[in-house]
């Protein structure tokens, strides 16, 4: 009898594969959302009389709206910069444990620091969310490259939504231009309950909405923060802690 051949085993794909299909992967309706949020982005820096050169550079190095409408606005009413810089880094704190959450889920088999370092960069509200739909279905070897790739297309349409913002700005009425700006909390609360699969997930998400109101007007603008962490703490204690039903 002829014993039956076994098949070959399968070549992992190179890097810079994983890298392009993280970038198709940010051509979804999150990226497509976040692209026309920073269209407003580009009309304030048009009313800021702020060079668009400086606004991509932003995009690119800075890479969270809330710390760029600081940058600029402050830069335009003449803010000292060590205020300035001091403000936008406060700002940027509330994405320490986004960071930390989705980082296991960016770590090759073998971690290299300027990987993980590079993928932390791109750890904004938009990818944060993506991270946890996306890159579970990513082998671990391809992960640190398809992250990579996944913040790279989606900064890359920020940047045209910039671009495309600024130089058509006078074809969008100024209310409409600051609304786009919403457009992005607005996803991430929708796509929060979307991903809600666990009791922990509601709770996380019903006491940080509860703490809101009562940490709005926190020093540094840390009120989304404070909510965030408070909510996602109370959430874990409780779930910890709650009497488990007999199996």
């Amino acid at each position: 009898m002829h014993s039956i051949p076994e098949p070959p085993p399968s070549i992992p794909m190179r890097p810079s594969r994983w890298f392009l299909r993280g970038m198709a992967g940010a051509a979804a309706v999150p990226g497509f959302v976040l692209m026309v949020t920073f269209v407003g982005f580009g009309g304030l820096l048009h009313d800021l009389a702020f060079p668009i050169g400086a606004g991509l550079l932003s995009t690119l190095l800075v890479w969270a709206l809330p710390a760029q409408v600081i940058l600029v606005g402050g830069l335009a009413a003449g803010t000292s910069l060590p205020a300035l810089a001091l403000a936008v880094c406060l700002s940027g704190v509330r994405l320490l444990p986004m960071v930390v959450s989705v980082m296991p889920l960016m770590r090759g088999p073998r971690p290299r620091l300027w990987s993980e370092l590079l993928c932390a960069h791109f750890v904004a509200v938009t990818m944060w969310v993506e991270g946890f739909r996306l890159l579970p279905k990513v082998p671990a070897e391809g992960r640190p490259a398809y992250a990579c790739g996944l913040g790279m297309g989606l900064v890359s349409m920020s940047m045209a939504g910039t671009a495309f913002g600024f130089y058509l700005t006078n074809a969008l009425p100024g209310p409409l231009a600051v609304a786009l700006l919403l457009l992005t909390p607005i996803s991430f609360t929708i796509l929060l309950v979307r991903n809600a699969k666990q009791v922990v997930d509601w709770l996380a998400i019903g006491l940080g909405t509860a703490i809101m109101p009562l940490a709005a007007g926190a020093p540094g603008g840390l009120d989304l923060f404070w909510a965030g962490v408070g909510g996602g703490t109370l959430a874990f204690l409780i779930d910890r802690y709650r009497p488990r039903a007999a199996a």
